[in-house]
């Protein structure tokens, strides 16, 4: 190397977030001022609404020219628009065929064989096992199986 050349640059060793640290808080500091403005600005104009309704209905009984209140038209209506997604959808319940008693007895036999495979990890657990047996156990044995 002669005298009167620089050295080359040293690449950053340094994380990117680490060197851009004021950035980083800007952006985050930006963002939680923005959604603080929105939240204030919707709740200021709700009680600003609130405010007119009741002093409407103050004025009520005293003779004075009603204005109406101002409606902001738009291409779209979002009254309407947001409706949607209140409104639950209510689909029709469909009845199913009633299950044939052979069918639920064989049900209750398979229910039955998995209940046996199952080993309970505490007493508890196996009491209840051993309960729901015997009803699956009386199912079996009766003559009709009760309808639900």
């Amino acid at each position: 190397m002669t005298s009167g050349e620089s050295p080359p640059p040293v690449p950053p060793t340094e994380l990117l977030m680490k060197r851009c640290k004021f950035i980083w808080r800007l952006l985050l500091l930006s963002n939680l001022a923005f959604g603080a403005y929105l939240f204030a600005s919707a709740k200021r104009r709700d009680s600003m609404e609130i405010n007119r309704r009741t002093a409407q209905k103050s004025h009520k009984g005293k003779a004075s020219v009603e204005v109406p209140p101002e409606r902001i038209t738009s291409s779209i209506d979002f009254d309407s628009y947001y409706d949607d997604f209140f409104v639950p959808v209510t689909t029709p319940v469909q009845i199913q065929a009633p299950i044939r008693e052979e069918q639920q007895r064989e049900l209750f036999k398979w229910m039955l064989e998995e209940k046996r495979k199952v080993k309970p990890k505490n007493p508890e657990e196996k009491k209840q096992i051993d309960e729901e047996k015997a009803i699956l156990k009386h199912f079996l044995r009766a003559k009709s199986i009760p309808k639900f």
